[in-house]
């Protein structure tokens, strides 16, 4: 059981590195596209910046797609960021979250394991009796403590 928590904690790990590295490589396609796309863009730079304020939704206003060619590309931006944004997001999320649910999870698993602890007695009882029909019943507390404990 231990092990099916670590390999699922290795994996969400893994998925958030991948999420970041999707969203730099959105960015950087972005910020290529838009510095290819747009006249007002001069450097690189500039373009990543606006790739970035434009996935991000911000939008400080500083620095804007002029073109139509380049604003088509900005919804794009917008699309391909925020889905990636949002992965990135839900994957912290689920690493916050997994310690909370791993608790909760072990607790259960006591529990069940109590139960089954109980149930396997009740059964050996049963066949004791089974066994030995002139076996005199239990009293009922003494078959109550031994469920509950």
């Amino acid at each position: 059981m231990n092990r099916i928590r670590l390999r699922r904690g290795h994996l969400m790990r893994r998925g958030l590195w991948y999420s970041l590295a999707l969203c730099l490589l959105i960015l950087l396609i972005g910020g290529v596209g838009f510095w290819l796309l747009e006249p007002g863009i001069e450097t690189l730079h500039d373009g990543l910046w606006l790739a970035f304020t434009t996935a991000a939704t911000v939008g400080y206003g500083d620095v804007v797609p002029e073109t139509t060619l380049g604003r088509a590309f900005a919804v794009l931006v917008v699309l391909l960021g925020l889905a990636v944004l949002s992965l990135v997001t839900a994957s912290l999320a689920a690493l916050f979250v997994e310690r909370d649910v791993e608790a909760e999870e072990r607790q259960i698993e006591h529990a069940l394991m109590r139960e089954i602890r109980a149930l396997r007695q009740q059964v050996d009882a049963l066949q004791r009796r089974l066994d030995d029909p002139h076996q005199p019943p239990q009293d009922p507390k003494q078959r109550q403590e031994r469920s509950t404990g």
